[in-house]
C-alpha cells in the first residue's frame, strides 16, 4: 500500500491551513519543514533588504537549518511539498528538505499558497534541486486544497 507524506513550510499559517486540509482530505500524514531558529516578523519583511528572509533569497547557496527530520522518509511513495511562494520561487528551507533525502523514484508534488505570483518558476527550481524525483504538474492552493490534492491522488 502507497503511503504519501505532505511536507510543508508555512511562515504565516496560510500554507498550513491548506497542507492539513489536504492532509485531512486524502489520509495523509503531515510533516511541518520548522527552521531551527524561528523566524520572526521582522525576519520576514521582504520590505527590509536587511531582513533574514531577503539575505537568504538573495543568496542561493543559503541552506537554513531544520528543526527535525522525517521518520522514515523511505516509507512514503508520494510526497507533496507545500510552501508561500518567496521571490517568485520556494524558500531556502525547501531546498534544505529537498537536499537532505533520497527522493529518487518517489512521486513529487509541489503545491504553493501565494500573493500574486505564480508557482512555474518554483517548478523548475524544485526540480533542479531533486532532479531524482518524479516530479508532477504544481499549484497554487489559496483554495480548493483538498479537491485538488484528491485528484492528484485519483481519489
Amino acid at each position: 500500500m502507497s503511503k504519501t507524506l505532505i511536507a510543508y513550510f508555512s511562515a504565516s499559517g496560510v500554507t498550513a491551513g491548506a497542507a492539513r486540509e489536504m492532509a485531512d482530505a486524502i489520509g495523509a500524514d503531515l510533516y511541518e519543514i520548522c527552521p531551527a531558529a524561528p523566524y520572526t516578523d521582522a525576519d520576514l519583511n521582504w520590505m527590509d533588504k536587511k531582513s533574514r528572509s531577503t539575505l537568504e533569497m538573495n543568496d542561493p547557496a543559503c541552506r537554513p537549518a531544520i528543526a527535525s527530520q522525517v521518520e522514515h522518509m523511505e516509507q512514503y511513495d508520494t510526497v507533496f511539498v507545500g510552501f508561500p511562494v518567496w521571490w517568485y520561487v520556494e524558500p531556502r528551507i525547501v531546498d534544505t528538505f529537498l537536499e537532505s533525502y533520497d527522493f529518487t523514484g518517489k512521486t513529487m508534488i509541489p503545491f504553493a499558497t501565494s500573493g500574486g505570483s505564480g508557482i512555474s518558476k518554483a517548478e523548475k527550481s524544485l526540480r533542479e534541486h531533486c532532479p531524482g524525483g518524479n516530479w508532477k504538474k504544481g499549484r497554487l492552493v489559496n483554495s480548493g486544497a483538498a479537491e485538488w490534492a484528491g485528484t492528484m491522488l485519483g481519489k
